[in-house]
């Protein structure tokens, strides 16, 4: 069974399509010179004595990957790993959205769309692309082969910034689905973390007919509110609510700001490449606990993405729109849910089958926030076994 709509391949399929447009990342030279510029003129703030990640991201840790970022991190090698792989760029909903789109060699594939969250980007995908689309040549079997699909969500990076206010989850589940039937999958999955894990079961709820399964990773879903929802649990599962309740009490700064007031924020954003990199590192390096480590070029290729493309203010308004959907009960999905909980996730399957029909349920001693970086294989093996119950 072919899984798209009678494509013999990508290159002769576009020219049945309206609005596909190639795309090659080419920066421009004086851009990366003047970013080199601004990191040697940092103006650095103080610091309370040994106070290392206690009142924000540690100084010190921002220091080490700024000089790197200024004097060892080769953009031009990011850039052309990236262009490694097949790009375009489209208009849905008069939005321009970029995406890499990697047809598998195994033309049995199944479609995957896989999204991205804050602050990553299509980069987080680098290393599981391959072994996704062609499982025969990475020691898998290729009856789990993808056609992958790798959205910039709307105002990140190559798809920002956005034109106009409304771009939430729902909307850009809605893009999503188009974007499949664009591209002419009638059978497609979806996977995805942080927003991506909020964003692809909406493609679910959007497009239940041809969306096959969902599968997420570093997935948050909160207690009703209800005390029966907190009998019972698991010692994990209550280590797991107090990595909750922890984020809401002393991490969620960021989300507050970027929900509340992205525009005032967007402005030093804008200006400061450090203070780029200290705003995303919080995460990479999970607020200095290290649950897995992200390597240096990963951060800084993250980070280069929203400095060279001027997308960090738009990309935080994603918060903004999205603060109204926070807690708010959803329609009970249908569409089979897997879910691989990685070390540092705050995620209870009780919370998750309120909504979703949950058929996989895996946990991992392993990884973190950033699965698709931190733990690419055991990622890729739980996608691929969650989906195999689903193919044709």
């Amino acid at each position: 069974m072919n899984s798209g709509r009678n494509l013999t391949g990508w290159a002769s399929s576009v020219t049945l399509m309206d609005d596909i447009r190639p795309f090659r990342v080419d920066i421009p030279q004086e851009q990366l010179d003047d970013l080199r510029d601004r990191l040697a003129r940092t103006r650095w703030p103080d610091e309370p004595p040994g106070s290392g990640w206690s009142y924000g991201v540690s100084p010190g840790r921002v220091r080490e990957l700024a000089e790197y970022w200024r004097t060892g991190y080769d953009w031009r090698a990011q850039e052309a790993r990236l262009n490694g792989f097949p790009q375009f760029t489209t208009t849905i909903d008069g939005q321009n959205v970029h995406f890499l789109h990697v047809r598998s060699p195994e033309p049995d594939a199944l479609p995957l769309i896989v999204t991205h969250g804050w602050p990553g980007s299509v980069a987080e995908f680098l290393e599981i692309i391959e072994p996704l689309t062609d499982p025969r040549s990475h020691g898998g079997d290729p009856a789990d082969a993808f056609h992958v699909v790798a959205p910039s969500l709307p105002g990140y990076a190559f798809s920002g910034p956005t034109t106009e206010a409304g771009w939430g989850v729902e909307r850009i589940a809605r893009a999503w689905a188009e974007l499949m039937r664009r591209l002419g999958y009638e059978r497609y999955g979806a996977q995805g973390g942080d927003w991506g894990g909020k964003i692809s079961p909406e493609v679910g709820r959007a497009d239940p007919e041809h969306v096959a399964g969902v599968h997420v990773n570093a997935f948050s879903v909160a207690p009703s509110g209800d005390a029966a929802d907190l009998e019972g649990l698991t010692e994990a599962e209550q280590a797991r609510l107090a990595l909750l309740r922890r984020w809401h009490t002393e991490r969620m700064g960021y989300a507050s700001i970027q929900a509340t007031r992205p525009q005032t924020l967007a402005y030093a954003l804008a200006d400061s490449p450090v203070g780029q990199l200290a705003w995303n590192l919080e995460w990479f390096d999970d607020y200095g606990e290290n649950v897995g480590a992200v390597n240096a070029d990963a951060i800084l290729t993250n980070v280069s993405l929203y400095w060279l493309t001027g997308t960090a203010g738009s990309a935080a308004r994603l918060y903004r729109e999205g603060a109204s959907a926070w807690g708010r009960e959803v329609e009970f999905s249908k569409v089979p849910l897997g879910v691989a909980v990685f070390r540092g996730d705050s995620t209870i399957r009780r919370f998750a089958e309120r909504n979703h029909t949950v058929v996989h349920w895996s946990e991992f001693d392993e990884g973190g926030h950033f699965a698709a970086m931190q733990a690419p294989d055991t990622l890729v093996a739980d996608v691929r076994t969650f989906f195999r119950r689903l193919r044709p």
